[in-house]
């Protein structure tokens, strides 16, 4: 029963309590900001176009609607956790006080892959983006660092992911008010933006490019929603940032639900407007809504866009390397994972360690793994992390009733189940090939925590202390 020993609530205040806590900085807004800013960014303006082509094609709306739903039942859950333990680590903290250690190491391992090749997507449509952009001026990079590993198209690395990848990590340093300042600047740029391509766009929509509506099928949709998934996982970063709120129990359901919300109703409109101004099979390009307003000669439009699409995946990057530091941070202030990691410097606080490992991570996944494969890995593990902590709601309201609540799961025999149902559904329509990586990335894991987390954990050497102190 050791592999199962839970986090308790008066440990998780000790931790989170004066020095050994990360800095409280932000509020509802701040919050709401991080959400739209990671959430509306590679969806928008990458992925649309490869669903679209590959998956959906026009009923990629209902792709989108899908998706957002199963995000939605998981969000209350969100909401419902991280209003009631304000600590880092999202998901997989709130697994170690309802399932116990073993589940908690294999969620956050999980996690960390989900954090990390998030990242590594976003660094690649972002570098996409970038040469796209620079080209309209007669500027090119050397071909050999313009994109991942792939020896046959004569590409070895992408040069400019590993670059905005250094330049977030720098910002990350400098604290998380400033970085949170500069975050909602860029988005109210970014949504400046996509309103700006919906004004164009709309009237050069041509309902004959709706036609079929449903080439792939039912099932091509579903696929679609499984991949376009990626597009809604920023609430779950937001979630990490409860332990740097001044007000967790008012302002986390707050930021978790308004900007999943705000991001529904955009996602939704460019996805019509998108479709009806090109032709899906048209869009699996790295850069789908420049594509869609070049084609019908709009290219002044298209230069603001592609300019908003790299400020707006930026925003995007920077809060999924936000939520993989927090998600480090955590895990080895724990003990799970060696403790240095979890070290905070200077006035502002900041896991510089945490923040220079996920640099390197990310840098080598996006410097070498395409992008189709990054999306599809990134997607099961938020799957299963969603399906955790809906069921984590469920067992703690049922086993700690008498815990306070800020905010509670409306219909709790209901919405946990259908997070974990529509979760499950749109995991097992990914490839067997993601399934395959998955396993093998879980029984690595397994292999570290039984070698070293299990014998560091702080919560285990406290129990030892206790039963030395009893006996």
């Amino acid at each position: 029963m050791k592999l199962f020993r839970k986090k308790s609530m008066e440990f998780m205040a000790r931790q989170t309590s004066g020095d050994r806590g990360l800095k409280k900085a932000l509020g509802a807004f701040d919050l709401t900001m991080l959400g739209v800013g990671a959430v509306i960014g590679t969806g928008i303006f990458v992925m649309t176009g490869v669903v679209a082509a590959l998956y959906s094609g026009p009923a990629i709306i209902l792709s989108f609607i899908f998706s957002g739903l199963a995000c939605a039942f998981a969000a209350l859950c969100y909401s419902e956790f991280s209003s009631m333990i304000p600590s880092s680590g999202s998901a997989y903290t709130y697994s170690y006080t309802v399932f116990g250690e073993l589940i908690a190491w294999i969620l956050g391992w999980d996690l960390i892959l989900e954090y990390g090749l998030a990242c590594s997507v976003v660094a690649s449509g972002w570098s996409a983006y970038f040469q796209a952009l620079i080209h309209g001026f007669g500027w090119q990079l050397p071909h050999a660092i313009s994109s991942s590993f792939n020896p046959a198209q004569g590409t070895y690395f992408d040069g400019m992911a590993a670059v905005i990848l250094l330049v977030l990590a720098l910002i990350l340093i400098s604290g998380t008010k400033e970085s949170a300042r500069i975050n909602n600047i860029v988005v109210l740029v970014k949504i400046g933006v996509i309103l700006l391509f919906l004004a164009v766009g709309v009237f050069y929509v041509r309902p004959s490019n709706w036609t079929p509506f449903m080439p792939f099928g039912f099932s091509g949709v579903i696929k679609g929603a499984a991949t376009a998934f990626l597009a809604y996982i920023g609430f779950d970063a937001v979630s990490s940032a409860s332990e740097e709120v001044r007000n967790p129990q008012r302002d986390m359901p707050i930021g978790i639900l308004s900007s999943l919300g705000i991001c529904m109703v955009l996602y939704i409109s460019v996805s019509i407007v998108l479709t009806g101004m090109v032709p899906y099979r048209q869009l699996n390009v790295g850069d789908p809504v420049a594509f869609a307003l070049q084609v019908i000669h709009q290219n002044w439009v298209a230069g603001f866009v592609s300019l908003g699409a790299i400020l707006g995946i930026t925003t995007v990057l920077f809060v999924m390397m936000y939520g993989q530091t927090r998600l480090f941070f955590a895990i080895s202030r724990d003990g799970l994972l060696p403790q240095p990691i979890a070290q905070l410097v200077g006035r502002a606080k900041t896991p510089i360690v945490a923040i220079g490992l996920t640099w390197l991570m990310a840098t080598i996944f996006s410097g070498l793994i395409p992008l189709d494969k990054l999306a599809e890995l990134t997607n099961i593990g938020t799957l299963f992390a969603f399906i955790m902590v809906a069921l984590g709601v469920y067992i703690l309201r049922i086993k700690r009733p008498d815990l306070d609540r800020k905010f509670k799961v409306p219909f709790i025999h209901v919405v946990p189940f259908l997070a974990i149902l529509s979760c499950g559904y749109l995991m097992i329509h990914l490839s067997g090939i993601t399934w395959g990586f998955f396993l093998i990335w879980l029984i690595v894991g397994l292999v570290i925590y039984f070698s070293y987390s299990y014998w560091h954990s702080l919560v285990g050497l406290s129990d030892k202390k206790k039963e030395a102190t009893e006996s």
